[in-house]
């Protein structure tokens, strides 16, 4: 592991990331999805694309990148950005699961891997609802610090700053941000996914120009199975690399 420092937005980041592979000439960087970190994206894919140079980042606020500042989709991807800049590297390929789907999806790649992506709106199930409404009712009444017994375990722990974080990114509207697209985008996705339902992958396939749509068997971390994960790895390598020819990052 290393750490790297970048700035965005006038304040300092330090970015902790792995790479594998670094005498190899193209470059994929995997970005994780919310409350996980890079060692799960390593676990999944580290031991396929061993023709790759495979980057591995642990964002703002997760692993051991520290944050505590109020950031939005697009702040990610600025960061994420300026750290690449840092780094000297440019890749043409960028996977993100979940929330890092979106990050990725700003940073508009010429190849873009969704895993489970994050960006459709998926309407909350009634016990859910039930619990945020009774929060509110309760915080006016100075039951406010009660909120550890009513937050997701998505944000349980997390300083003021990401839990401001979680709130504005897991409700943005982000749908639009698919059709500025200009590169091709691979979408696999679990069959069984309950957090990011395979209906929204079809909504996002819609959005894209040129978007190809690989359901899968399983849930929303469906690409842990090396089966799928070898599955993903070979189709990466036919669909994002033909054509391409030698390119330095």
């Amino acid at each position: 592991m290393a750490l790297r420092s970048c700035k965005y937005d006038g304040a300092e980041y330090t970015l902790a990331y792995e790479i594998l592979h670094p005498e190899a000439v193209e470059t994929i960087l995997f970005l994780h999805g919310w409350g996980s970190n890079k060692e799960l994206m390593r676990r999944a894919f580290g031991a396929t694309l061993g023709g790759f140079r495979h980057l591995y980042l642990d964002l703002p606020g997760f692993g051991r990148s520290p944050n505590e500042r109020f950031l939005r989709t697009a702040d990610y991807a600025g960061i994420v950005a300026a750290f690449l800049g840092e780094l000297g590297i440019r890749p043409r390929l960028v996977a993100g699961h979940s929330f890092g789907g979106k990050v990725a999806t700003l940073l508009d790649p010429d190849c873009l891997i969704l895993l489970s992506s994050a960006g459709v709106l998926v309407p909350k199930p009634l016990s859910v609802r039930a619990k945020i409404a009774l929060y509110k009712t309760l915080k006016p009444l100075g039951f406010g610090r009660l909120r550890s017994l009513f937050a997701s375990s998505d944000v349980q722990g997390m300083n003021p700053g990401m839990y401001e974080t979680f709130k504005a990114t897991v409700n943005e509207e982000f749908e639009e941000n698919f059709s500025r697209l200009h590169g091709r985008a691979l979408l696999f996705w679990g069959k069984e996914d309950t957090a990011t339902p395979l209906w929204t992958a079809e909504r996002i396939a819609e959005r894209i120009p040129e978007a190809t749509l690989y359901p899968m068997e399983g849930d929303h971390y469906f690409f842990l199975d090396p089966a799928n994960a070898k599955r993903i790895a070979e189709t990466i390598e036919k669909e994002c690399v033909k054509d391409t020819g030698n390119r330095n990052d």
